[in-house]
């Protein structure tokens, strides 16, 4: 296996090279630190890179006697995104407004390390992760390697810049309105948002008013399986919690569905501006329909019934920013845009708030009509490709929240609902540049859509195909 084989073979092919003695944790170490050298001036997906802590990490695990089935990730590199804390070091969340590190690891942090995994760094994400681009005044503008001049998607950008460019087979994301899948979309890469309560968010009880989940962006479906396998579970003081899997997520990955029921829709979800669908990304759906129908399922459109959910949607989405803020030491530092969300935000009353969430359980009996006679839904990811880097810049905050809206109308929906919904890998334009679509499941059945979605990827590979930044 050549070096850049190794970079792109994913945390599930590189634990079993560990736990076989064909590589070394430092060998991992050490080859993502020298991609990340000599990629990342041109990325900038890295806030910053942990290299001494990293490698000094990669020798104890060398020496430490590991015995089958205990810490399943053992040795293998991985990133945080900088919204997750990591014990002595700045949590920055995009923004100048942190400013002393952190003293604890978070719930997910400390999951990942007891299973071996070793932090190689953290990644860059929007400011409060609000906006769907990497474009900050404390970080820096980072770049999607397909096409640099092109944003990655955000808020956890930096990390599908990462993955997708080889500087590490797995980085965790956030995803509050799409933030997952929307760079996993945009970097060619699988990105699934778990269930409302999946992963524990402690210490936070929640995000965004229970529209926040974490998980993670990866070069393939076994890689994520595996992740949610070491991730997954409540933890004291949770506000959610999700139904328990059946049998772990990594075997799922590895069993071919049955027959499905694939209701397939375009219709984009209103908010507070037209949507924008563009004809590649409707495509791209047609064309997996298509690939779905091949494989035997049974494929039908039929579209979903959205009624006031965009309302509810952008309350808790400017309410969570404006909470957000208050929570930081020095909200005087944020940008000038983000402080129009916030004071958006702070405008919403607490009563709407919980009258939108109590909404929540009426609309999913709607939802629930559609997953009574389908198993899955198929929509675009996004409904654009990516924006150039800096088409943002100079806009207002509300400029900024209508234009964004009107581009992802496909992926907040089910933030606010709470359905596991996951960005899959369709091909590419003529230029090159990623298509993807969204795969969404019932509640609390991550199940079925990693076994459809691993049994597209084996039907449609995408994984081998490295982006020219690489």
């Amino acid at each position: 296996m050549t070096p850049e084989e190794l970079a792109f073979a994913g945390i599930a092919r590189q634990a079993g090279l560990v736990r076989s003695g064909e590589v070394t944790p430092r060998e991992l170490v050490e080859l993502y630190l020298e991609r990340i050298e000599r990629l990342d001036p041109k990325l900038n997906a890295f806030r910053v890179v942990l290299a001494e802590r990293a490698l000094a990490e990669a020798d104890e695990a060398l020496r430490r006697d590991v015995t089958d089935g205990e810490r399943p990730l053992h040795g293998v590199p991985i990133a945080l995104k900088d919204n997750l804390d990591l014990a002595g070091e700045l949590t920055t969340h995009g923004s100048r407004a942190p400013d002393e590190p952190v003293a604890e690891d978070a719930e997910l942090t400390r999951r990942l390390r007891e299973a071996g995994a070793i932090v190689i760094g953290k990644t860059n994400l929007s400011e409060l992760a609000a906006y769907s681009f990497v474009e900050t005044v404390a970080f820096g503008r980072t770049r999607n390697p397909w096409e640099i001049d092109r944003t990655t998607g955000g808020s956890s950008g930096g990390s599908g810049a990462a993955v997708a460019a080889g500087m590490v087979g797995c980085a965790t994301g956030s995803d509050g309105a799409g933030s997952i899948r929307i760079p996993a979309s945009y970097c060619g890469l699988y990105g699934l948002k778990p269930q409302r309560g999946r992963i524990s968010m402690m210490p936070a009880p929640y995000h965004w008013h229970g529209m926040s989940a974490v998980g993670c962006l990866s070069r393939t479906v076994a890689d994520t399986a595996l992740f949610l396998d070491v991730a997954s579970g409540p933890a004291a003081g949770d506000a959610h919690s999700a139904e328990p899997p059946q049998r772990p997520f990594a075997e799922s990955a590895a069993s071919p569905p049955e027959r499905l029921r694939i209701a397939v829709s375009t219709k984009p979800m209103r908010a507070i501006a037209p949507p924008i669908v563009d004809e590649t990304c409707l495509r791209a759906v047609e064309e997996t329909a298509e690939v779905l129908a091949s494989l035997g399922h049974e494929v039908t459109r039929h579209d979903p019934v959205y009624g006031s959910v965009g309302n509810g949607v952008t309350n808790l989405y400017l309410a969570g920013i404006a909470e957000a803020a208050s929570e930081l030491p020095h909200a005087e530092r944020l940008e000038k845009r983000t402080k129009g969300l916030v004071r958006a935000g702070r405008l919403i009353p607490d009563a709407l708030v919980k009258r939108n969430k109590r909404s929540i359980a009426r609309h999913l009996e709607r939802m629930d009509e559609l997953f009574r006679h389908h198993d899955v839904l198929l929509t675009p990811t996004t409904g654009t490709l990516p924006v150039p880097v800096g088409f943002w810049d100079g806009r207002s905050w509300l400029h900024t929240l209508l234009g964004m809206s009107r581009r992802v109308p496909f992926t907040p929906q089910w933030n606010f609902l709470g359905n596991p919904a996951a960005a899959v890998p369709a091909g590419f334009t003529d230029d090159g540049l990623p298509l993807s679509v969204q795969l969404v499941a019932r509640q609390s059945d991550e199940a079925t859509l990693l076994s459809l979605s691993a049994q597209l990827e084996a039907e449609r590979p995408w994984a081998d195909r490295r982006p020219p930044v690489s």
